[in-house]
């Protein structure tokens, strides 16, 4: 037993499970790939304010999850709690956008952080593969991302989730709902802390998980009461090209995302089968965003899906992933020549596109078998001094367990004709 164990609230992806998990990256970013997105990679800790600034001052990610720390350089850098704001940095740090193809269309996979209280669901290191179109204020670029994600989720198998959808309006509108909001929660039985963060941003208030609050929000004004003309109409487009594409939400005016950059169209994907945690994505136009961090105005609108949930989603639903067999064929040499020759033709074997594998350390017959039926591979090769004098090896099928002498220089054609 070692010493050392993963952090509190992290843990290890281990085969086979890891499998699954990069299963799950592959199937959300196949739909990606097809729709004009480019791979995009940013590192794991920023400037301390690109997320202060970017992701909002008073939200929780900010005040109490992220892991900020001081470099020998005297920097203040954070560990990235989410994607949104290093992409849009570094697209903005690239001058993709004065390139002339609007929206600059980027996705990105890779690991999140945040100080939170750990549970089945929720680390504090966590991943997630996001998509980002910047760029454009497009009704049908919403519309294309919600779909896409929805896209990604069937592809796996899942069949229990729903897509919530909302409006959170834009500068024009907002102000007015916000004071109106302000004024409702004034009247309300809430502690100093959530009084408080109802005088910065009362929409965070309306995100308050705990029944104390939530019984009091009944009443409540809903931002869809106050939406601007420009806001109703683009919100309403939005929901006619999702619904002419066969894909189904449900419309939650109370649904507010926990980062303060998002306006106007707002959904998170979510799923009965998680118990609390029930999100495993979502996402929302963030048109000011841009500004916030330093750079013009570009309107701009993306996702993020939890991969770790995405993963609990399908365990929830019992679906098992069809995950091709990580070996196809297993060598196992008896004796030093039947090493050489057998270690030779595994090297061949991968060079054509088979997966191979080997008896490493010296093992027996029957240790070995055991390894190769261990490994999955279809096929078992086998070979001794006999068989090589007589210039063949022993070839098994591990599922009909059938056994033939195929010639050492044809057993490489012979599995590409068999597994092709």
């Amino acid at each position: 037993m070692s010493t050392f164990k993963a952090p509190k609230g992290t843990y290890d992806l281990i085969p086979p499970d890891s499998a699954k998990f990069l299963a799950v990256r592959e199937a959300i970013a196949a739909p990606l790939r097809n729709s004009g997105y480019g791979y995009i990679e940013t590192p794991g800790f920023e400037n301390v304010e690109l997320f202060a600034r970017g992701v909002g001052e008073s939200t929780d990610i900010v005040t109490k999850e992220m892991y900020a720390f001081e470099t020998k350089g005297g920097d203040s850098l954070a560990l990235r709690p989410e994607g949104t704001a290093s992409v849009l940095r570094a697209a903005l740090e690239a001058n993709l956008h004065k390139l002339g193809n609007l929206p600059v269309k980027l996705w990105y996979s890779g690991s999140y952080y945040r100080y939170e209280r750990p549970q089945k669901g929720r680390y504090r290191h966590f991943s997630q593969v996001g998509a980002e179109a910047i760029g454009a204020e497009d009704p049908a670029l919403d519309a294309e991302l919600i779909i896409l994600a929805d896209q990604a989720y069937r592809s796996l198998g899942l069949s229990d989730f729903r897509i919530l959808l909302n409006s959170l309006g834009d500068k024009e509108c907002r102000p007015v709902y916000r004071a109106a909001l302000q004024d409702f929660l004034r009247g309300l039985d809430i502690d100093e802390d959530t009084r408080r963060r109802a005088e910065i941003n009362p929409l965070r208030v309306l995100d308050d998980k705990r029944e104390s609050v939530q019984k009091q929000l009944g009443d409540a004004p809903l931002l869809r009461d106050y939406l601007c003309d420009a806001c109703k109409a683009y919100h309403e487009e939005v929901r006619e090209l999702i619904t002419a594409a066969g894909v189904s939400f449900e419309d939650d005016p109370k649904l507010v995302r926990g980062l303060d950059y998002y306006t106007r169209t707002t959904f998170e994907f979510v799923h009965d089968g998680l118990g609390s945690q029930s999100a495993v994505g979502g996402g929302g136009r963030y048109d000011g965003l841009s500004e916030m961090i330093g750079g013009p105005a570009l309107p701009s609108v993306g996702w993020a899906l939890g991969v770790d949930r995405t993963v609990l989603a399908l365990e929830a639903e019992g679906v098992e992933l069809e995950l091709p067999s990580t070996t196809s064929v297993f060598a196992v040499p008896l004796g030093e020549e039947a090493r050489r020759v057998l270690f030779t033709k595994v090297t061949e074997l991968r060079k054509v596109g088979i997966a191979a594998d080997f008896s490493y350390g010296a093992k027996g017959l029957k240790g070995a078998m055991k390894n190769a039926n261990r490994s999955g591979a279809r096929y078992t090769i086998v070979a001794g001094e006999r068989d090589l004098a007589e210039g063949v090896v022993q070839l098994k099928d591990m599922e009909s367990g059938e056994q033939s002498a195929i010639g050492v220089n044809e057993i490489v054609a012979e599995l590409e004709s068999r597994l092709g």
